[in-house]
């Protein structure tokens, strides 16, 4: 048996490992063969070398990335331990820089390899296609460069749209006028504009027509230039609708497409525009299909395992039909 004494040297152990050790049990959880002894500001571990050396080694990582972004949660473990390509971005420092401040004053940044991704791809390419699971922060990342685009004067509006699929017809019955009605299938996207915008800054853009925020249907017709234009939900727009949609394109205008191919609410899968989109459009200069996993997940932990359930599932369904 192998024993190895870690020193958590200018960090108290309350913060980083959480009332009644919580954290430290969630570490544990992931070493199953090596005990863990957590005394004031050192941790003993003990057991196979080869166990103590892989958990010397994840520690210290673990450690470096509390110091550099002075933060851990249960979602950064399970990416930091579990993901050597989180780990290494981590150390490189590339989560710290900050898209914008939020209203509470807090900087959102990229907190996954797939969203640090996406901001890269943003600053060599007018049009992203980001495709994966819900929870991934695909869309709030989308929206972050967009009010930093537009608060640097990148651009000189932001367009978001969504499809109005689940509303259908249904729509007519619906009580209140044309915005009443459509505003429940938009709120999420106002609901990340409120998190980096000001009240009444947004409620002032939305009304000059800086920040537009529609239904997709509206946007036939239009050439959008100097904008930053925004498809979420894209994977429920059809395939004439996203040919329309990417084809308003204009001069000096930024184009992301987000959405989730296994969640697709449209009466047949292959009417989906998303996955015509992304056959079609891979590989074109000036166009970057970045494909999102649950590894990129940042709502609760078990959304992760929600998520690799319901793959599963899928997949398993799929190999009996075939």
């Amino acid at each position: 048996m192998t024993e190895r004494v870690i020193l958590l040297e200018g960090i108290d152990p309350v913060e980083l490992f959480g009332a009644g050790n919580r954290l430290l049990d969630q570490i544990q959880g992931y070493f199953p063969k090596i005990k863990i002894i957590a005394r004031g500001s050192e941790i003993k571990c003990v057991g196979e070398a080869e166990e103590v050396s892989l958990f010397a080694g994840k520690m210290g990582e673990l450690l470096d990335y509390y110091r550099n972004y002075n933060r851990i949660d249960e979602n950064d473990l399970e990416r930091l331990l579990l993901d050597d390509d989180h780990m290494r971005t981590a150390s490189s420092g590339d989560f710290e820089d900050a898209l914008v401040f939020g209203t509470n004053g807090r900087p959102v940044r990229a907190r996954t390899v797939n969203q640090l991704l996406l901001v890269k791809e943003y600053n060599a390419n007018d049009l992203i296609i980001a495709e994966g699971p819900a929870g991934t922060g695909k869309t709030y990342t989308a929206i972050a460069l967009a009010v930093r685009a537009l608060k640097s004067h990148e651009v000189k509006k932001i367009v978001l749209t969504r499809p109005a699929v689940e509303a259908g017809e249904r729509l007519g019955f619906l009580p209140g006028d044309m915005k009443d009605k459509l505003d429940p299938y938009l709120q999420p996207l106002y609901d990340a504009l409120h998190d980096m915008i000001p009240f009444r800054k947004l409620e002032q853009w939305i009304e000059d027509g800086t920040v537009q925020i529609a239904p997709l249907a509206f946007m036939r017709g239009r050439t959008l230039e100097n904008s930053f234009v925004i498809l979420d939900e894209a994977q429920n727009a059809t395939v004439n609708q996203l040919k329309m949609f990417l084809t308003r394109m204009g001069m000096n205008s930024k184009f992301i497409l987000t959405g989730d191919t296994t969640q697709i609410d449209l009466p047949r899968r292959n009417e989906s525009g998303l996955l015509q989109a992304i056959r079609l459009l891979t590989g074109i200069d000036g166009i970057s299909v970045i494909r999102f996993d649950e590894r990129d997940i940042v709502r609760h932990r078990l959304v992760k395992h929600i998520v690799r359930a319901y793959d599963t599932e899928e997949k398993n369904q799929n190999e009996e039909r075939g």
